[in-house]
């Protein structure tokens, strides 16, 4: 199925299309060495918006068992480890003494934190082998998929869930009804579901189309999570914004009866959204408009570099980043290799494009002159680590909101990262 027929929150007829960006493979499909000259698959990634609730949305077309085998942790980026400290603090408060339960647990980072300041936790995630690095840290995960029918054992083994918290999963899901009714299932009376996700508002915005690809299925409004709590009787109290991922939301939900008492920062940003036109027509073909722009503006960027004789590589090998080289058919002409801390990702090829995934050590040897930044979420950390390639004379090409290269022109002083991309 390359098209909704439906919206998966608020269940409106007929999402509108509009970003078709043609076939991609899965953006964490990454290849081995020896399957490099085999044939990947593809499917249509076509990005729909609903505008009765402002959910942008691809058909879920994610193979079966894709995520018991994943290759994203979130270890890999320093802000995460004292992102996840601060949120595990957030949740022994709203937990008081009860259960905590993590749904993607991943790596375990975060529920390592709440176990460091003595929470009880249980985390669930369908990858074998990212539970095993989470059960060498001291969580206890359940292998396994969430779903309604798995939330009524999960239950019964572990008692009722004081929080149950998702981060950067719930747009994972395809059938977010089930994944809801699973949540009533579990959580005590009087408990909060907390969820972390990136903003659809902030994605509008700031251009950030590589958010969206075959795994995030979801792009989520505020609008959308009101709309689909109230499908099970759950309500959305309180709210941070947050940095994280281009621009966050941490969105706390609780039954109505223990929802009596709704922050103001619920009614301050669904007015926002309707400001900024979430439910507009326009707005989305205005945003298409912008990244066929950046498109145009970016590869004839690269162009005229590789033109130049200068040396390319790409920073980071992220999901987002696969969405981006794919759809801008940025490939190993373009770039000679990509460079990721993630151990797990070194040695394989990048989906679709099969550009090389080296260390980021690899830079200290090889000298590029410029790097293109496709993990550009983490920017700031990127620049600050990468110090002595500055030193060297090298320069960073951040691809959004607007393609801009820093420094700006070959010897100039670089200016500090969140400046230069402020001041575009």
């Amino acid at each position: 199925m390359a098209f909704l027929s439906r919206c998966r929150a608020c269940l409106a007829p007929d999402p509108y299309l509009f970003l078709p960006m043609g076939d991609h493979p899965p953006a964490n499909g990454f290849v081995r060495a020896e399957d490099v000259a085999k044939d990947q698959p593809a499917y249509p990634l076509n990005s729909q918006a609903c505008l009765e609730c402002g959910l942008i949305q691809v058909a879920d077309q994610v193979p079966e068992g894709f995520f018991e085998h994943y290759l994203y942790v979130p270890s890999s980026a320093t802000l995460m480890h004292s992102h996840f400290a601060e949120l595990a603090a957030v949740l022994k408060e709203e937990a008081s003494g009860g259960l905590i339960v993590d749904i993607g647990c991943n790596d375990g980072l975060l529920l390592s934190a709440c176990n460091d300041i003595g929470c009880t936790t249980v985390g669930v995630d369908p990858a074998a082998n990212l539970a095993e690095i989470a059960r060498s840290r001291g969580v206890d995960v359940e292998i396994g998929y969430f779903t309604a029918a798995a939330a009524l054992g999960l239950a019964d083994k572990h008692g009722p869930a004081k929080v149950i918290v998702t981060t950067n999963t719930f747009n994972h899901i395809g059938d977010l009804h089930d994944f809801m009714k699973g949540i009533a299932n579990w959580l005590a009376d009087g408990g909060v579901f907390v969820i972390e996700v990136p903003w659809a508002k902030d994605l509008l915005e700031k251009n950030e189309f590589d958010t969206i690809y075959h795994e995030h299925v979801s792009e989520f409004s505020l609008l959308s999570l009101v709309r689909l709590g109230a499908f099970f009787d759950l309500a959305v109290t309180d709210i941070h914004r947050l940095g994280v991922h281009g621009g966050s939301m941490r969105v706390f939900m609780k039954r109505s009866p223990a929802a009596a008492e709704v922050k103001p920062i619920v009614a301050e940003m669904l007015a926002e959204e309707r400001g900024a036109g979430v439910l507009s027509e326009e707005s989305y073909r205005a945003f298409s408009r912008r990244i066929a722009e950046i498109r145009e503006d970016l590869t004839a960027m690269l162009a005229e570099m590789k033109a130049e004789g200068l040396k390319l590589a790409g920073y980071g090998a992220p999901a987002k980043g696969n969405t981006l080289l794919n759809y801008f058919g940025i490939g190993p002409d373009t770039l000679d290799y990509l460079v990721d801390r993630n151990p797990l990702k070194q040695g394989l090829y990048s989906p679709g494009m099969k550009i090389p995934i080296r260390p980021p050590e690899a830079l200290a040897d090889d000298r590029p002159d410029v790097l293109l930044v496709l993990a550009w979420n983490f920017f700031d950390e990127i620049y600050q680590q990468q110090a002595g390639f500055l030193a060297d004379g090298g320069r960073f090409l951040v691809p959004l909101p607007r393609p801009v290269l820093i420094p700006d022109v070959a010897g100039a002083e670089a200016m500090p990262a969140a400046q230069a991309l402020t001041g575009m």
